[in-house]
């Protein structure tokens, strides 16, 4: 288990003492080993004994409010919080704390395989005591429907990969993809790097970024190889599944539209 950030310490603590929150579990890069501090996001899960109503709701946004402007600036703290009797609905969408906004996304299939993979508790049970175990074909349906839902959309939008975030986040997601569907197994953003379709100075220039160097590649060159991965690797991804589900929108806004969440990998390139 890695050490956590003292965020993720005093944001237990918070949580602890409002007396409905059941158990706080860690899962992406802190999960896989593959955190930076202050490049990657804290992901973290929290099971409510109830639905978070608008109550709940302003309660979590004010903790969030005294971490992000105290200890936790700076940091990329986010949880979702899942109301515990419905942890098997992956359909539904859940208060979600992200970037300095409160959303509403789903507890997606990956996140889920990441939890069970990986994760582990910070308060209350293990992962693995709360969700079931996942399978290699579980773990292939999860990033298909990534592929056929959001990422499907958004390669129909050929402008919205001159964002270069989303250009980023779009080659480290394609790998980890297509990692997924052949392997049946999680890869981390690292690692994703090295597997990306793309030419070697733009990997180099994507591993630097992830080590936090302020390094800038050619806008509309990383825009038109991003864009065409996207493409092919969502084209595999509905050969393979004819009904594609209905599009998730972006995790945050990275200047795209529609802008309220998405699942899993949909995220910012950390």
């Amino acid at each position: 288990m890695a050490t956590s950030p003292a965020v993720v310490r005093a944001l237990d603590e918070q949580l602890r003492g409002l007396g409905w929150v059941s158990d706080l579990m860690v899962d992406g890069s802190l999960a896989t080993g593959d955190y930076i501090p202050r490049i990657s996001d804290l992901d973290l899960v929290a099971l409510v004994d109830g639905p978070v109503d608008a109550d709940r709701q302003a309660a979590l946004v004010a903790i969030h409010r005294r971490l992000d402007n105290g200890i936790g600036a700076g940091f990329k703290l986010g949880c979702v919080y899942v109301d515990s009797t419905t942890i098997t609905r992956i359909e539904l969408r859940h208060p979600t704390r992200t970037h300095g906004q409160l959303v509403h996304r789903i507890l997606s299939g990956i996140t889920r395989a990441e939890l069970v993979r990986h994760g582990y508790q910070i308060f209350g049970r293990s992962p693995r005591d709360v969700f079931p175990e996942v399978s290699a074909d579980d773990i292939r349906a999860a990033a298909r429907a990534e592929l056929t839902g959001y990422w499907a959309w958004a390669a129909r939008r050929p402008w919205l990969w001159l964002d270069p975030t989303l250009a980023d986040l779009g080659l480290t997601s394609m790998a980890r993809s297509r990692h997924a569907l052949d392997n049946g197994e999680l890869l981390t953003k690292t690692q994703a790097i090295g597997q990306a379709h793309a030419p070697a100075w733009l990997i180099n220039h994507l591993a630097a970024r992830r080590r936090g160097e302020p390094v800038t590649s050619p806008r509309l060159r990383t825009a038109l190889i991003a864009w065409r991965d996207a493409r092919r690797t969502v084209a595999r991804a509905k050969r393979g599944r004819r009904d594609s589900p209905t599009p998730q929108p972006p995790h945050r806004a990275v200047r795209t539209q529609p802008a309220d969440d998405a699942a899993g990998w949909v995220r910012t390139p950390s």
